[in-house]
């Protein structure tokens, strides 16, 4: 889809000076005249958390509709609906994770016949081991085709080996992404092309103020370590430059909704009563069992901080920025506690 006539040289440049004087407290896309009848690329996303990149990056130019959008749904055992095909199957681009997160949209691409671009987050990322964890996940649906079984997992289950593919939480990841989200936009849409590559440059540049943001946390607290109920923000604590205290088999466990050994738990609750404690547990919000609600209250009793971090965007925030900033907020508060 292109446009007639392309956009004036001005008003290129008016974008590209609007995006420099963006805050840095949201993902600043740059606002463009548009009409009632004024085109827009379809982009549906995965959940609602890439849905909020994609919006960032197509603004005006673009109709983004997340397949996940609620807080109250658990992606990794999502079952897709003949609905979500049919979106699927309208679409012009297609946002996933992948790495194995999503598996269900790669089942709705394949059921819904649809040939546009696919962007694949895990992919693109360039984070080591992220190749291999692509690589199974695509064999594992090729599998699963043959099979005529569905692609995706069954709930409390996750396709996943030591890769950790929740990259939404990788500010690197996120402006890779938001680049390539660009470069696709600016193929379907060429008269819209520099002002898909403005957004995604502002988007980058609020990725690295959040990253500047955590390093100011980890050496405001050097040394400083917390535990985790699951892998989902371990890149931004990463990025902070803080030690995941958590035995590996205890956030395994409950990413997979099993119950891990007695022996782990009690390991895991010795976190918060050694000497020092931990000084966060950073839980997932979107996930809870007798087991979390038992580190939850371990943590509780022995004062140390929790802080909730959830998966798909929290009720009432729409901007990627703006979450990852409330994240970064509320574990500065709980450390600095």
């Amino acid at each position: 889809m292109s446009r007639s006539p392309l956009r004036p040289a001005a008003l290129v440049a008016g974008l590209a000076a609007l995006a420099l004087g963006a805050t840095a407290c949201g993902s600043g896309q740059v606002d463009a005249p548009t009409s009632a009848d004024t085109p827009q690329v379809k982009i549906v996303a995965s959940t609602d958390a890439w849905g909020a990149v994609a919006r960032a990056v197509g603004g005006n130019y673009a109709q983004v509709t997340s397949v996940i959008d609620s807080p109250d749904v658990d992606p990794h055992g999502y079952e897709p609906t003949p609905q979500n095909a049919a979106t699927v199957g309208g679409a012009q681009l297609v946002l996933m994770n992948g790495g194995g997160y999503d598996a269900f949209m790669t089942d709705l691409v394949a059921a819904s016949g649809s040939r546009a671009p696919v962007v694949d987050a895990v992919e693109v990322s360039g984070i080591e081991g992220a190749t291999e964890a692509a690589a199974d996940d695509h064999a594992h649906d090729h599998a699963a085709e043959a099979s005529g079984e569905a692609g995706h997992e069954h709930e409390g289950e996750h396709a996943h080996g030591s890769f950790n593919e929740h990259v939404w939480y990788d500010p690197d990841t996120v402006t890779t992404v938001a680049q390539q989200l660009a470069d696709q936009l600016g193929r379907i849409d060429p008269g819209a092309a520099e002002y898909f590559r403005t957004n995604a440059a502002t988007l980058a540049g609020g990725a690295a103020q959040l990253k500047s943001k955590a390093t100011e946390i980890g050496r405001a607290h050097p040394g400083a370590t917390v535990a985790v109920t699951e892998p989902v923000p371990d890149y931004l604590l990463d990025a902070a430059g803080l030690k995941n205290a958590t035995p590996q088999e205890f956030s395994a466990a409950v990413e997979e909704g099993t119950d891990p050994p007695a022996a782990v738990v009690a390991q895991m609750l010795g976190l918060f009563t050694a000497n020092p404690p931990v000084g966060a547990l950073v839980l997932n919000s979107q996930t809870t069992s007798p087991t979390t609600d038992q580190v939850r209250s371990a943590a509780q009793q022995a004062g140390v901080p929790v802080v909730e971090m959830s998966e798909t965007l929290p009720q009432g925030t729409t901007d990627w920025v703006q979450w990852m900033n409330a994240n970064l907020d509320e574990l500065a508060g709980a450390l600095n506690r």
